[in-house]
């Protein structure tokens, strides 16, 4: 049915649609900080969004979800400003079990349901390739090749 056969003229619906744009826009904003968080929102993830907080990890990274988006989207992560880089987040900067829940592995997040851990589970780090702190393996091996050694001229 048009708005006009429910008795309300088409301009009055369309300012009804206008004004909820504007009404969800304000809102989005409102969530990321005022004008100044949305545009460095923009800036770090290229994305503004609004959700409800449903976790956080021991990182400080916060956990969102918004089942008004598509599938795949509806869910996402704001990396915390103290992890290893502010504008390069890193996919390994989220732990295991909120890696289960992002990924749709999962229905509940892990602050309703928490995993259990198994004997062989290790502390959750980031990695830190390209940095200091990067793992740099060793051989164990002899090399195929091995360098011409002059011989040494013993006095005689």
């Amino acid at each position: 049915l048009s708005s006009e056969a429910l008795g309300h003229p088409a301009s009055e619906s369309k300012m009804a649609v206008y004004l909820q744009l504007v009404r969800n826009a304000l809102s989005v904003f409102r969530h990321n900080g005022g004008i100044i968080g949305s545009m460095w929102t923009v800036l770090r993830t290229g994305d503004l969004r609004e959700g409800t907080l449903v976790g956080m990890d021991q990182f400080g990274n916060k956990y969102y979800e918004n089942k008004k988006y598509f599938y795949a989207r509806h869910r996402w992560v704001e990396y915390s400003e103290k992890q290893r880089s502010f504008w390069e987040p890193d996919g390994s900067q989220v732990p295991p079990e909120w890696h289960r829940w992002l990924h749709c592995i999962g229905e509940h997040p892990p602050t309703e349901v928490p995993l259990t851990n198994p004997k062989f589970k290790q502390e959750h780090r980031i990695n830190f390739s390209g940095t200091k702190n990067q793992y740099v393996p060793y051989t164990t091996t002899r090399p195929k090749i091995e360098s011409w050694q002059p011989p040494k001229n013993t006095p005689s």
